[in-house]
């Protein structure tokens, strides 16, 4: 059964996010998404425990999120979901926070650039470029975790392609939160699931679908839409959706395919919960409980 602060946290997400104007003005679409989503109502204070400490280097942006009193072993990169075109590593350090404690690793949070003033494949790039420089700095592939949510799911399976594809070593495990990864929109939860998603609607995702690949990408392109993709030998993944998401096939659909091409796949689909809610985790014991099996499932010294 939902909490009962499943209950408030939906009301309240469809009265802040559902309740904007459907159009298909690409300007009007970024401007009042980045408008709702750009500095989260419901963030908690920092602990005065955990360490942010801004990222800039090789023209590269983002930060460092970790705790002081862990050792942290591994390092996690983080991409955060926004559609392509809003959010930031600061809107999602509840998330960062949480998985920085609870994995005992030490979180690169990346600030991608984003879509319309940067489109595809300016996101792809600095992931892949993020990726790059931590190999570079030291880290190694076996101490290597990626994760992202929404958007940013989707981008962890593409810069996973591309890793695979630019023959580079591949980090040990992904966790994907409700992934965006088909942006033809073609799930048929898009509209089945029309009136139960807090967050979003089936228009809203096909309009806001065309911002990032912009007019001369095909958005089949696995490198922008996973789902076509090809995943034969890619690492461990974990993936998070909401029965009663509208992007919950774009997570189903991409499992299934990775299982069928020979990849190790833990797919979650729990009920009645808003799209990526363990972003919520300061809020949501669903999302507290969400958060502590990634860490169970990736604790694991056989992982």
């Amino acid at each position: 059964m939902a909490s009962w602060q499943n209950f408030v946290l939906s009301y309240f997400l469809k009265k802040k996010l559902r309740s904007q104007p459907v159009t298909d003005d690409e300007a009007l679409i970024v401007r009042l998404t980045r408008r709702a989503l750009g500095k989260s109502t419901l963030q908690l204070p920092t602990p005065k425990n955990a360490q942010i400490i801004p990222f800039d280097e090789e023209n590269l942006r983002g930060e460092w999120v970790f705790w002081k009193n862990q050792t942290p072993s591994r390092t996690l990169l983080y991409l955060h979901g926004g559609g392509y075109f809003a959010c930031s590593p600061q809107t999602h350090r509840s998330i960062t926070l949480a998985l920085a404690k609870s994995l005992n690793v030490r979180i690169l949070a990346l600030d991608y650039r984003l879509a319309p003033e940067h489109r595809f494949p300016a996101a792809l790039d600095d992931a892949f470029a993020a990726y790059q420089y931590l190999l570079k700095s030291g880290v190694l592939p076996q101490n290597l975790l990626v994760a992202g949510d929404s958007a940013g799911g989707g981008l962890t399976l593409a810069l996973l392609l591309k890793i695979r594809d630019e023959q580079q070593l591949l980090p040990k495990a992904a966790v994907c939160f409700s992934p965006w990864t088909d942006l033809t929109a073609t799930g048929s939860s898009l509209q089945t699931n029309d009136a139960t998603d807090a967050m979003f609607g089936h228009d809203g995702i096909r309009f806001g679908s065309k911002i990032y690949p912009g007019p001369h990408n095909n958005p089949t392109n696995p490198y922008i839409s996973p789902l076509y993709g090809d995943f034969t030998g890619l690492p461990p993944l974990l993936i998070f959706a909401s029965q009663h998401e509208v992007l919950r096939d774009d997570a189903v659909r991409v499992a299934e395919k990775a299982r069928r091409q020979g990849v190790e796949v833990d797919l979650q689909v729990w009920d009645k919960l808003p799209h990526v809610w363990p972003i919520f985790v300061g809020i949501l014991p669903e999302a507290r409980q969400a958060i502590n099996y990634v860490a169970q499932k990736l604790n694991q010294p056989n992982l």
